[in-house]
């Protein structure tokens, strides 16, 4: 049995799910702030995460099927196409030469009951087709990231069972880099990544993918080289601090803002960013964040041209806060792109953030996605530190519940930056609902939408692959209030079976209006499936 599951049983009941004609309550009752409102992980297997994945003709591919449940576990493929093969854990790897949609059924089983469900690896249509699920070194470790540091962490990521849900990948941001060498004269780890092939095959085989961290200019923000040298030599004699002032090993520029002072946040005359990609394929990273300020479409251009040569498929990943007015083309470009600066855990930041993000969804679809930056969930570190210790986030539960819908009704990337060491039951209740998860990870990638706006209260809405209509409820003040909403507002008519997909239970059905009581800076979210039925009455809300 999963360790975590044995030490961190929820304290919480899982109520009965109301009869399918009950009435939707009315006000539908905010949650009791701080509670755990995900039901336990269910002993019975279950198929979960991003049902479609893409890959490149004759490029090899790794999908780590998610899967929930009890083990041991037997797990079986049907439809598997030729270059293909799956473990017994359930890691489909291998290449396919042929474009197309090969769709595999996947069905498991243990003592408990049989879960089953289809996975589709598509092939020359893109890749990073559902947003990725990440976690990040940047607001944990930050300065002292380490390869011990990220091994751990995926070690983690397999033992708290969160790669059962989806999240795949362990991303190095930010404070690896040493100097250029090696056959190819590509950027080389510092000291404390002693073997980076050796560390990305082993996150590999526990089924995990591997980002890392790079800019087109010559040094990044926390004052290591980055894609670009001055001169061939890669020689920063006259840029670099005295060694003597160096923090770290390889942080020649000094900690931000260091690299302004040093004049080095710009592209230098060499270009080795392809360099850099072909080490990386060798490697054999899976995603790049690539971050400078403003991000410009020729620059892009170049880096995908050398993600492209590098033999393998590399995510880009734009960092950071792109130019509203480069979107069109840059957005065909990018896999992601950073629409804001560097998040904080604040509810001035993730309000700000969060709530500003409709005019950048029209842009979102699979392959190409809306980063509004990480999740400041659980315990977290400051940046531009060298963190060993973390504390709890600043936000309150209510806003944690906040940031996780929004985030996922715009289906922006979900990557974490928290301890996963010490991380409580509340905060796996909000990395482990696959109902919500799902919402985030729909293949269809329905841009969101902001549908009501008013005396606080905002209700976000995006349309499943399955018909059905996902809506975020969101109180943007500081009293709890309550938010009645006609459902033809959210673009519906008829009567509806609303699921609570926080709670993963029915809630009733409604029609004509409807309400929601929210906690200060609360949200609910809420799945609407019409039954067929004719309109009703709605009840009038309780005072």
């Amino acid at each position: 049995m999963n360790p975590l599951i044995i030490g961190m049983m929820p304290l919480i009941v899982v109520c009965t799910s109301l009869a399918l004609d009950a009435p939707f309550p009315s006000p539908y009752p905010a949650p009791e702030p701080g509670q755990r409102l995900t039901p336990p992980v269910s002993p019975i297997p279950s198929i979960n995460g991003a049902k479609v994945y893409g890959a490149s003709v004759g490029k090899e591919l790794l999908f780590q099927v998610a899967i929930s449940g009890k083990r041991p576990m037997e797990i079986t493929a049907t439809g598997l196409p030729k270059g293909l093969s799956m473990s017994p854990e359930g890691l489909i790897s291998g290449k396919i030469d042929q474009a197309g949609d090969y769709p595999i059924q996947i069905t498991a089983k243990n003592a408990h009951g049989v879960g089953s469900g289809t996975i589709t690896i598509r092939i020359g249509k893109g890749i990073s087709l559902t947003p990725p699920m990440a976690w990040n070194s940047w607001y944990s470790y930050s300065e002292a990231v380490s390869q011990e540091a990220i091994e751990k962490t995926a070690q983690l990521m397999r033992d708290r069972g969160l790669l059962n849900h989806g999240w795949s990948f362990v991303n190095i941001d930010d404070c690896w880099q040493g100097k250029r060498g090696g056959d190819l004269f590509a950027i080389q780890p510092n000291s404390k990544f002693p073997d980076m092939k050796a560390m990305c095959d082993r996150l590999h085989a526990m089924g995990l993918k591997v980002g890392i961290y790079s800019s087109p200019w010559m040094g990044t923000y926390a004052g290591f080289i980055g894609g670009s040298a001055p001169n061939p030599e890669a020689d920063f004699s006259g840029l670099a601090i005295p060694e003597d002032q160096q923090l770290q090993e390889g942080q020649i520029f000094g900690r931000y803002p260091g690299l302004h002072h040093r004049r080095v946040d710009r592209t230098g005359t060499v270009w080795y960013f392809d360099r850099d990609a072909k080490q990386w394929a060798q490697w054999g990273f899976d995603y790049v964040k690539v971050d400078w300020n403003p991000n410009d479409v020729p620059t892009t251009q170049k880096i995908k041209n050398a993600l492209d040569a590098s033999g393998r498929d590399i995510i880009l990943s734009l960092s950071n806060a792109t130019p509203f007015d480069r979107i069109k083309p840059l957005s065909q470009l990018a896999n992601l792109w950073r629409t804001t600066g560097d998040i904080q855990d604040t509810w001035q930041s993730i309000s700000r953030i969060g709530f500003s993000q409709d005019k950048w969804q029209p842009y979102t679809k699979p392959g190409h996605w809306n980063d509004p930056d990480m999740l400041q969930i659980g315990r977290i570190g400051t940046p531009n530190n060298a963190n060993s210790q973390f504390r709890p986030t600043r936000l309150t539960r209510d806003e944690e519940y906040l940031q996780v819908s929004l985030w996922s009704l715009l289906s922006a990337p979900l990557i974490i930056s928290s301890d996963l060491e010490h991380i409580d039951d509340f905060t796996m209740g909000l990395l482990t609902n696959d109902e919500v998860i799902a919402v985030n990870q729909d293949p269809a990638a329905n841009p969101a939408a902001k549908v009501w706006d008013k005396d606080g209260f905002q209700v976000w809405t995006k349309t499943l692959s399955d018909g059905a209509l996902a809506a975020g409820f969101f109180n943007t003040g500081d009293q709890k209030g309550v938010c009645s909403v006609s459902l033809s507002d959210l673009g519906l008519n008829g009567t509806y079976q609303v699921r609570d997909l926080w709670k993963r239970q029915d809630a009733g059905t409604a029609a004509g209006t409807i309400a929601v009581e929210l906690n200060p800076h609360g949200a609910t979210m809420l799945k609407f499936q019409e039954t067929g039925e004719s309109p009703q009455t709605p009840s009038t809300p309780r005072q």
